[in-house]
């Protein structure tokens, strides 16, 4: 069997944690703040983890 690719643009945006789960980062923190409460900006700046409905296509992108 050849060897899987790992799919880089997920590489770049996902992180496995030691339990066999996916980091990510928050959406819609690059612009348009003034609209946004401080509470929600500090929020998003924390790191989250993949929701399970997404969980197995993230494992299929980053194999090793």
């Amino acid at each position: 069997m050849p060897k899987i690719k790992t799919h880089r643009g997920a590489a770049k945006r996902f992180r496995k944690t030691g339990t066999g789960k996916f980091k990510r980062a928050h959406a819609f923190t690059s612009h348009i703040f003034t609209k946004k409460s401080a509470k929600r900006k500090r929020n998003l700046r924390k790191n989250t983890l993949v929701a399970p409905s997404d969980q197995r296509r993230v494992e299929r992108m980053l194999p090793y």
